[in-house]
């Protein structure tokens, strides 16, 4: 099995955080399914920011399943998101 760098675990908690980001996308990019993410968060985070973050995935609040997604949504990354590299942001 594929393991993950520094750097892999670190986007793929980033785009876990993210409300928009479905697991579909995660999965998409590295492989992981939705089990593996969560248990990817439960190691890598302190235990209180995983609760949080569960409970927030699991509210309604999120949008982490492509089903509640607006069907309009027909795409993972926003339109206005540069091509990621680094995840440097537009000083302009």
């Amino acid at each position: 099995m594929y393991k993950l760098t520094v750097d892999e675990i670190n986007r793929v908690i980033e785009m876990a955080w993210e409300d928009r980001t479905p697991f579909e996308a995660i999965e998409a990019q590295f492989g992981l399914p939705e089990s593996r993410v969560i248990a990817l968060m439960r190691r890598e985070l302190k235990r209180s920011s995983f609760n949080l973050w569960r409970k927030r995935v699991n509210t309604g609040v999120s949008q982490k399943h492509a089903q509640k997604r607006n069907p309009e949504i027909d795409r993972f990354k926003c339109t206005r998101q540069r091509i990621i590299s680094g995840n440097k942001i537009s000083k302009r």
